[in-house]
């Protein structure tokens, strides 16, 4: 008997158990459904073992079922097929010196998808998982199992099971395992323990002047699916349809604004130093707890829905942010009812950003990640994780067959892959969710990738952070249409080779709901983005001196497009100043400060940003530091508090927690300015910055000068960007873009925002416009 997985410290089998289980008759056409949470325990006696080595199945096949009828029969009872083999227990508390192991039986219910799964733990650490595909058999169900986690430590390879229950409308009370294939087989008694299969607590917190959607009627809408049940739905039902058992924590609560000031858009900044001290307040551990935070309207405007930040401190996939007053606020001219349009895409949104924390890619995405399971890309998929607007015939057609749930191969990995996988706060964004190399033979052969620096050769200062730039060319012989967001840094796979060593994924800290606007690509013309490579979930992925190569892919018209792969150098260190700064700027919040533009919440980055700033005066790092420190300074920064309390905080507005307002300086913003813009040094900022975001930048910085009443400083920061831009050899059309901008810092306000919303405010992720390049 394998010690990893069966006790050896049963030193007599439970027959009686077993006996009295089989007098207990099936029965079938039951009420209650089987599906749900089975749990076992007993007490170690002796030392464990040490915990296995980690082992990949080789070619995992798992074909998603359809989904089946609602039950099934739970057919008579037939002992002989169950054996005692001399390891049957039944199921007892958890208790931290207890093994304990959990069973998912998924048979039927909501979305059933005809597997069980099962993970075994000691002193509450897993060392074991399995994943089976079931069938129906005339006493419960049988299956192989398929998938492995931790492998050497658990030889079966086929499960039967078989549940028991009292009578025909009582839930379960046990389910029992017969495990084979390899080894000695034996049966497991698994105590039913809930209807759900794993736990999550969800808070919701809005700003005043955000609309808030987290239940719609099903039926307010007329475009909907004909069978489509008449219901208030809620957010936390829905995810109770994915086998979750969820609770609030205490409840939807409104985030006091009043100290904001008059802008209410949120900046990348803003909201990852909201989310830092959200969760300041909590353990930094893995939990099952997710914050979602509705405000109106990112600085990007209306294009950009929510945000999911998955580095929250250590921990990822944490919180997400809705903007309700963006796209999703606006619906189609034509639309027979658009209030409830609005509320409907509202109610989407929410739920999609959440389904990220879970870990859940873009429908269109599920080929671009991991080794988990082999999934495939899903872009016709009736999904919350799909955008409506691009499937085939658009949002009208998506939601014409739309049933509120997440497709069959969604619900597999939110029940069935390894909790560390999907828990909020373990497993890094897209980190096992499903990866297969695609075929070279399917690239779009029309399209060229490239990635590429901004300068001459690709060598780059020790501490410099590395920020390149990502370029599609069509080199077909007609226009192409292609999605804006196509190079948008989170959409893309980045793998990054330093020499001598392992290949690593680059993956963003944040992922966003953009609105994906179709964009004609004429032939020989080209699309650009801005790649800040330099930090991300796996920390300083380029940071070490030596020589790296960098090969980035993206879908383009349902293929995959490779680039030629980029090699870059990072120099050692010039002095013992530098050496002795590294230890502090490499880190991970130094990397989250340069990658949102700054922070007010993270104080020790901060430092290190001045300390570098100080030290290291005309390095490429200070130039960057500089504009970290600079932009929270040049506008009015938003920021929310919690007072500190011994009491339990239940919510944000429980805990009398509002957004108060920095004022802007934009005079101090100017002086660490002077850093990355001086004579000297602004052909070095562009270089290091990289055009686009150089550009973004810049006139981030000439929008505040205007807001602060210096319309003539304003236009003249943008002259003088459209000349450094033209110097360097920026595309025409880019530099008469640029410099046509200049010209509404005089005009209203009203068409100056207007201005920065479509042309100037990219993210830090690399955003949506492509304003520059050669």
């Amino acid at each position: 008997m394998n010690a990893n997985f069966s006790d050896e410290n049963d030193d007599s089998p439970d027959e009686t158990n077993v006996d009295a289980l089989d007098a207990i008759p099936g029965f079938p056409f039951p009420i209650s459904p089987a599906s749900g949470l089975y749990t076992y325990s007993a007490l170690l006696s002796g030392p464990l073992p040490p915990a296995p080595v980690r082992e990949w199945p080789r070619n995992p096949q798992h074909p998603v079922p359809p989904d089946p009828p609602f039950g099934h029969a739970d057919a008579e009872w037939s002992g002989a097929e169950w054996a005692d083999d001399g390891n049957v227990v039944g199921g007892a508390a958890v208790l931290p010196l207890f093994r304990s192991e959990d069973l998912r039986l998924d048979v039927d219910g909501n979305f059933a998808q005809m597997t069980a799964s099962g993970t075994a733990y000691s002193r509450l650490t897993a060392r074991n998982h399995w994943i089976a595909s079931l069938t129906a058999t005339s006493t419960g169900w049988s299956g192989d199992i398929w998938y492995k986690d931790n492998a050497p430590s658990f030889p079966y390879t086929r499960v039967t099971i078989r549940v028991v229950r009292p009578s025909f409308w009582r839930r379960p009370t046990a389910a029992i395992v017969r495990f084979s294939g390899a080894g000695a087989p034996f049966t497991r008694v698994y105590a039913w323990t809930s209807a759900r299969f794993r736990s999550v607590e969800f808070e919701y917190d809005t700003t005043p002047d955000a609309n808030q959607v987290i239940s719609v009627d099903t039926h307010d809408h007329p475009n909907r699916p004909a069978g489509i049940r008449d219901e208030v739905l809620t957010i936390d039902t829905v995810y109770r349809r994915a086998g979750f058992d969820v609770r609030n924590s205490g409840g939807s609560g409104s985030v006091p604004v009043s100290g904001a000031g008059a802008n209410g858009t949120w900046s990348d900044a803003e909201m990852h130093d909201a989310m830092q001290t959200y969760w300041s307040r909590f353990s930094n551990a893995p939990k099952w707890s997710m914050w979602v935070f509705s405000a109106a309207l990112h600085d990007m405007g209306e294009s950009l829905g929510g945000i999911m930040f998955d580095d929250i401190g250590p921990n990822h996939r944490q919180g997400t942010a809705i903007f309700t007053e963006a796209f999703i606020s606006v619906a189609p001219s034509a639309d027979p009812a658009p209030a409830a349009w609005v509320r409907r895409m509202r109610f989407w949104t929410t739920a999609h950003e959440m389904g990220h924390a879970f870990n859940l890619a873009h429908s269109w995405q599920k080929s671009l990640g991991t080794a988990w399971i082999p999934l495939v890309d899903e872009p016709e998929a009736r999904s919350f994780m799909n955008y409506p607007y691009a499937v085939s015939g658009g949002e009208a057609a998506f939601f014409a067959t739309f049933d509120y749930r997440f497709s069959n191969a969604e619900l597999l990995f939110l029940r069935h892959a390894p909790a560390r996988f999907v828990q909020m706060g373990n497993a890094n964004w897209f980190d096992n969710h499903g990866f297969e190399s695609p075929d070279a033979a399917l690239q779009a052969a029309e399209y060229r990738l490239e990635v590429r620096a901004n300068r001459e050769r690709a060598e780059f200062e020790f501490l410099e952070p590395v920020v390149l730039e990502v370029k599609l060319t069509n080199e077909g012989r007609d226009p192409k249409i292609v999605d804006s967001t196509t190079l948008d840094s989170a959409g893309l796979v980045v793998i990054i080779k330093p020499d001598g060593k392992p290949a690593r994924q680059w993956i963003p800290y944040a992922t966003a709901c953009v609105e994906p606007r179709a964009e004609v690509l004429e032939p020989g013309l080209s699309s650009y983005e801005s790649l800040p490579l330099f930090a991300g979930l796996n920390g300083w992925d380029v940071a070490e001196p030596g020589v790296y190569d960098v090969h980035v892919a993206a879908a383009v018209d349902g293929a995959i497009v490779f680039s030629t792969p980029l090699r870059l150098r990072i120099a050692a260190p010039q002095n013992a100043e530098e050496e002795r700064l590294a230890g502090e700027f490499f880190t991970e919040d130094v990397g989250r400060a340069l990658t949102f533009s700054g922070t007010v919440a993270l104080v020790d980055a901060n430092e290190t940003l001045r300390k570098t700033v100080d030290r290291l005066p005309s390095s490429a790092a200070a130039v960057h530091a500089a504009v970290a420190l600079a932009q929270p300074l040049a506008r009015d920064f938003k920021s929310l508090t919690i007072p500190e309390t011994d009491v339990p905080m239940t919510s944000v507005a429980d805990a009398d927690g509002s957004v108060a307002l920095r004022r802007a300086k934009p005079d101090q913003a100017l002086s660490v300015m002077s850093t990355a813009t001086s004579a000297s040094s602004v052909d070095a900022a562009a270089e290091t910055l990289g055009h686009i975001g150089f550009r973004r930048e810049v006139e981030q910085f000439a929008v505040a000068l205007s807001d602060a009443g210096d319309s003539a400083g304003a236009a003249s920061l943008q002259t003088d960007l459209a000349k450094v831009l033209s110097d360097r050899g920026v595309l025409p059309r880019v530099v008469d873009e640029v410099a046509e901008k200049a010209g509404t810092f005089a005009g209203p306000k009203s068409k100056r925002s207007a201005s920065t919303k479509s042309a100037g405010a990219t993210s830090a992720r690399g955003g949506r416009t492509k304003p520059a390049g050669k």
